[in-house]
């Protein structure tokens, strides 16, 4: 079956199998939770528009990762709505992957490239009246938050994965593994190859996180009794991950048995590599920074301002966005935003490590700035924390009740990728507050400053690639991370104060010139290297077409 609808491209002939368990492609589609979808999305629109050689493999979640409402005083309430999609194709082909001793029938449903302008994708279900009940669940929420269903996911993803393409006749060289939630595939392939180094030559690995929640941990015993290892024996797996602890790190042995590996931003490279420098036999980590799809984030009006140099249209489509965005921010919280005020957006996944709430530590100060007339703000909180993370939740919901006393806060809900490109092309400033060391890239900033909102960063993940200071962005300078929490809040709190005070709020009050300025050295300098048509160049370049050099196993 021809699953590309466009010729490839001769440079990019090597077929490419992407398994990534969440792709954000368009807001129609719902198979995605935050930043490693949206990665993934941008590089499958990349690989369309250089006519790659790939497909993407992915699940088709019958109930997304959850639908974000309100309870009746406003806080979160996570919703679950079974999602239909007929705009993909339900293929013929079934496979069936052995899970706790119990067969569980797999089917696909394709995404043609041209439906959303990407590569191919097939997403996969047990949502189908063949499977028990059970069985069926293992598909239908992103995520879930029961360990056996995770596992259970894991090895529909990978071997169910791999059985499609291969039921399909579809020919991979090589299988990219983006976070190491697809690793079944290669103990399936150690089935079917019997060669340590065979399998490597068709593995390669992306690691995003250097957070240790990021990186999977599991019982052996457990793994083994879910068919996580295929049909290989405890003896067989035991003498591949060269292992006999009773607990097995999927990004450890991602590492053990890729050619090639890849860390997110250069700083998550130095990260990754000091964090696995003791796992025998890894492969060698690189760095390919992450990347957006300029064609999809951007609002052309904006960026046709730019190219043709006209100033007074750029100023006034920026603010023509921010009236489309405060349309929302009134549908949602009945508050009038000025598109005349300073607007500070803080939007991405909710987590403790980045800090939603860095902005009011101080509050006196923080109120005070809320309260200033003469430079006044606007602040904009989105994001999505895990529905079961109690914490997350009560950092969302705290600074809900905080918004109820201001009129000039509002805290959205329904953050996904339709409200996200309404808030970085509505935006003034675009807040990251990271913990340093715990970003390995960060994306939304990229699209952020692809459309005028300048990046106001942590000096983490990306951000040192492409910032220069009061030039394209601004930067809140970076404190040593052996500092306890508290004390590395208050410092980058301070910091992060001062520079919105002293320097942000009076250049775009009482130097708009200089403002614009970098408003659109942010727009022209992200285009170098932040565009996901340079990433998805380097991953054929440095990844799928590197070849294992003798000696190196």
């Amino acid at each position: 079956m021809k699953l590309h609808s466009y010729d490839i491209n001769k440079n990019y002939k090597t077929s490419v199998a992407y398994f990534s368990m969440e792709f954000a492609v368009d807001q129609a589609l719902k198979i995605y939770s935050g930043g490693l979808g949206f990665l993934a999305g941008s590089h499958m629109r990349s690989a369309y528009d250089l006519k790659q050689n790939i497909v993407g493999i992915g699940i088709l979640w019958s109930f997304g990762y959850y639908d974000q409402g309100r309870n009746e005083d406003r806080t979160l309430k996570p919703n679950y709505l079974r999602k239909f999609y007929y705009f993909l194709e339900e293929l013929e082909h079934k496979v069936t992957v052995r899970i706790e001793n119990t067969d569980v029938v797999v089917k696909a449903f394709l995404l043609h490239p041209e439906v959303f302008g990407t590569a191919p994708i097939l997403l996969l279900s047990t949502d189908t009246d063949e499977n028990d009940y059970l069985s069926r669940t293992i598909t239908h929420k992103l995520y879930d938050s029961n360990e056996r269903t995770r596992i259970a996911q894991e090895i529909v993803l990978g071997i169910g994965g791999l059985k499609i393409l291969e039921a399909m006749n579809r020919k991979v060289d090589v299988y990219h593994m983006n976070e190491g939630h697809s690793l079944p595939l290669v103990y399936e392939l150690h089935t079917r190859l019997k060669d340590v180094q065979k399998v490597k030559e068709h593995v390669v690995f992306t690691t995003h996180t250097p957070e240790a929640a990021g990186n999977e941990t599991h019982r052996f015993d457990f793994l083994h009794e879910m068919g996580f290892f295929s049909s290989l024996t405890k003896d067989e797996v035991h003498s591949l991950c060269n292992c006999h602890k009773e607990k097995l790190n999927l990004t450890v042995e991602a590492l053990r048995n890729a050619k090639r590996a890849n860390a997110v931003s250069k700083i998550h490279k130095k990260v990754a590599q000091n964090m696995w420098k003791e796992v025998v036999d890894s492969c060698e980590i690189i760095s390919i920074t992450n990347a957006q799809n300029k064609k999809y984030w951007t609002d052309k009006t904006l960026i046709r301002a730019l190219d043709e140099h006209e100033d007074y249209e750029l100023q006034a489509r920026k603010k023509h966005l921010k009236k489309i965005l405060f349309d929302e921010v009134a549908d949602q919280s009945g508050k009038m935003f000025d598109p005349d005020v300073f607007t500070i957006v803080w939007a991405r996944r909710f987590a403790e490590y980045k800090r939603p709430g860095l902005l009011k530590y101080d509050f006196a100060r923080f109120e005070k700035l809320l309260k200033n007339t003469q430079m006044p703000i606007q602040v904009i909180w989105a994001g999505k924390p895990y529905p079961t993370d109690s914490g997350a939740v009560s950092l969302f919901n705290d600074l809900i009740y905080m918004s109820h006393k201001y009129k000039n806060i509002a805290v959205l809900i329904g953050y996904e990728l339709s409200l996200s490109r309404l808030l970085k092309q509505g935006s003034d400033l675009w807040l990251n507050t990271p913990r340093i060391t715990r970003e390995a890239s960060g994306t939304s900033g990229m699209s952020a400053s692809m459309n005028g909102s300048v990046h106001f960063s942590i000096d983490d993940g990306w951000h040192p690639e492409f910032a220069r200071d009061r030039r394209n962005a601004f930067t809140i300078p970076a404190v040593e991370h052996s500092l306890s929490h508290d004390e590395q809040d208050k410092i980058d709190n301070k910091n992060m104060m001062d520079i919105l005070e002293q320097k942000i709020l009076p250049t775009y009050y009482e130097n708009p010139k200089k403002w614009t300025k970098i408003m659109k050295n942010a727009m022209t300098e992200i285009d170098l290297e932040f565009d996901s048509t340079r990433m998805a160049k380097e991953y054929y370049a440095l990844l799928y077409e590197y070849k294992i050099q003798e000696g190196e196993l």
